[in-house]
């Protein structure tokens, strides 16, 4: 759903800016409380950015990979629902940022003047609409893991046809060519349902994997262990609670290793063998003529633009390298700025 230059007039864009800057100041700000200390599974707050830059990394590889949702037409993550659970909503609202901004200036993916738009319907809607959704689940739902990943299901479901219903209000407010926004809506509204099973599906597997193995790592998992029972004298008590136990680091480090080795492959190798087809927001916008007036993207001379490396001829490679090369500086920049947030809540904590 990268909305590309020329789609949205100059006055929404420049509101959407507006918007998104102030949703990502608000995140920075939530983002230290939810990165601060050693809230990550103990691992003492200075290994909590890499954590967070590794799922910004990892959307960007997913969102390579768009899969057949209906004839002629692909899907492909959006990614805040899974930024949401795994590292808190607004530190998934910054890891879709991070995402967008690497894919436009980079990869000439989703328009500059966009990018609030973008940030707006892409981050913030997804974060709020799929966290809210996510939280209401589990608090009715019985505690557990099943539950966490079924909630962590049916808010990424949700979250995608949002999205897209957001994107079709500011199409009727400031869209640049006269169509009936009906017909949009219906449209961007019934192939983005479609995507959301596979963002769900996505979401959910990726969550799940994650509770597997270290459940302290999730987010939206906090506060759910279930308190051991024992009988006494026919009925049942709470058990006393343990002595807390470390988790050591080398595990944690573990996970991030895979993670990043499971992002390079996916975006180096396994992209290759995406759809091709145009993802939901194209092949709407060609049925209902929407684009009639999209202008090139600013970046679009960029040695890396369409997730290629115009250096290299063959496909295969080019897109390869290209991926890894994402993958790269999407952690790299990812892990900068949730390092750069997180030591500034340590400077800001009170002295004891």
């Amino acid at each position: 759903m990268h909305v590309p230059d020329g789609f949205i007039d100059a006055p929404v864009s420049v509101a959407a800016g507006v918007v998104a800057a102030g949703a990502v100041a608000v995140s920075l700000r939530g983002a230290r409380n939810e990165l601060g200390g050693a809230r990550l599974g103990d691992l003492g707050g200075e290994r909590t950015a890499p954590l967070a830059g590794l799922v910004a990394a990892f959307v960007f590889a997913v969102q390579m990979l768009n899969f057949p949702v209906a004839a002629g037409t692909s899907g492909h993550l959006l990614g805040g629902a899974l930024a949401a659970i795994l590292v808190g909503p607004y530190t998934g609202v910054l890891c879709v940022s991070v995402v967008l901004l690497m894919q436009g200036i980079l990869f000439a993916d989703g328009g500059l003047t966009a990018l609030g738009v973008n940030i707006t319907t892409m981050g913030v809607v997804t974060v709020v609409v799929s966290y809210a959704v996510f939280k209401l689940l589990v608090k009715v739902l019985p505690k557990g893991r099943r539950s966490v990943t079924a909630a962590a299901f049916v808010g990424a479901l949700v979250s995608v046809p949002a999205s897209a219903a957001f994107f079709t209000l500011l199409y009727a407010i400031g869209g640049t060519t006269d169509v009936p926004i009906g017909k949009v809506l219906t449209a961007m509204v019934g192939v983005h349902v479609l995507i959301g099973i596979g963002e769900a599906a996505i979401t959910a597997a990726t969550v799940g994997a994650v509770l597997a193995v270290r459940p302290d790592l999730v987010h939206g998992a906090r506060g759910l262990t279930t308190r051991l029972k024992l009988r006494v004298g026919g009925e049942l008590v709470d058990a006393p609670a343990a002595a807390p136990v470390a988790v050591a680091a080398r595990p944690a480090r573990k996970v991030w290793a895979a993670g990043l080795v499971t992002s390079l492959v996916l975006a180096g190798f396994v992209s290759y063998y995406a759809s091709a087809s145009p993802d939901g927001l194209e092949k709407v916008a060609a049925d209902q003529g929407i684009d009639r007036k999209v202008e090139e993207h600013a970046a679009a001379d960029s040695p890396l633009a369409d997730y290629g490396v115009k250096a290299v001829s063959d496909a295969r490679l080019s897109g390869g390298l290209a991926g890894v090369i994402g993958v790269g500086a999407t952690v790299a920049f990812g892990t900068g700025v949730f390092w750069v947030v997180r030591r500034r809540r340590t400077a800001e904590a009170p002295a004891v």
